[in-house]
């Protein structure tokens, strides 16, 4: 009996998430099979743009959906108050996410910087059309923008949760990509000795700065492209 309830219970899992991805090759030469979608909202995020969404740009292998959506659990219970965005990630099926260099496997996905406004209270950063949906936001040398300041605390409590929750899925993180002008910010914080420790953040800047935003890739094994 104990057989049957278990066997059901997968073809249960099975009906409802459908088979795990495969990835194939690296984040900035490969393809993704059975790419599964993020959720477009919850109790403490949301999407960047629904354009986005529904053009298909927000789709991740299913270990990579499954550790975002946990981290986002357990950021309502550690940071209560705080909400977040996410960006882009992938095409269901990977391959090349223009203009992006990378985000070609379903291991990558970029992250808003979580920010408050004027009176201290965490909000979204704003995202549409005309400031290409938040890509073309420009935070000063301390993290500032018009009436918004980058919450490095719930930034880097988001990413030690995405850590952890990586580590309970036999996941890694590969590197994080944030203007490395604007850590030395991320890492004075109450996470900071454990984002040291655990994290590798880029040392130069990239071909964008990426401060709006952090890019975050994960190691999943792959197979040959």
């Amino acid at each position: 009996m104990h057989k049957i309830i278990t066997l059901l219970f997968m073809l249960l899992a099975s009906s409802l998430y459908g088979d795990e991805s495969v990835c194939y090759g690296t984040t900035s030469k490969g393809r993704l099979e059975n790419g599964v979608q993020l959720p477009m909202s919850g109790e403490n995020f949301t999407n960047y743009s629904m354009v986005g969404v529904l053009s298909g740009r927000t789709y991740v292998h299913s270990k990579v959906r499954d550790i975002v959506t946990a981290t986002y659990k357990s950021l309502e219970v550690s940071m209560p108050n705080r909400v977040y965005k996410y960006a882009e990630t992938g095409h269901k099926e990977g391959g090349s996410l223009y203009p992006h260099k990378t985000h070609q496997n379903g291991l990558s996905v970029d992250f808003m910087v979580p920010v408050k406004n004027e009176a201290g209270i965490s909000v979204h950063l704003p995202t549409n059309p005309l400031n290409k949906f938040g890509y073309d936001i420009e935070f000063d040398s301390k993290g500032h923008y018009d009436e918004y300041t980058i919450d490095y605390e719930a930034m880097a409590a988001h990413i030690v949760s995405l850590h952890k929750e990586a580590q309970k899925a036999g996941v890694k993180i590969w590197r994080v990509i944030f203007d490395p002008k604007l850590q030395k910010y991320l890492l004075a914080t109450k996470q900071g000795d454990y984002l040291k420790r655990n994290i590798n953040f880029s040392k130069k800047r990239s071909w964008v700065r990426h401060d709006e935003h952090y890019h975050v890739d994960f190691i999943v094994s792959c197979k040959k492209l």
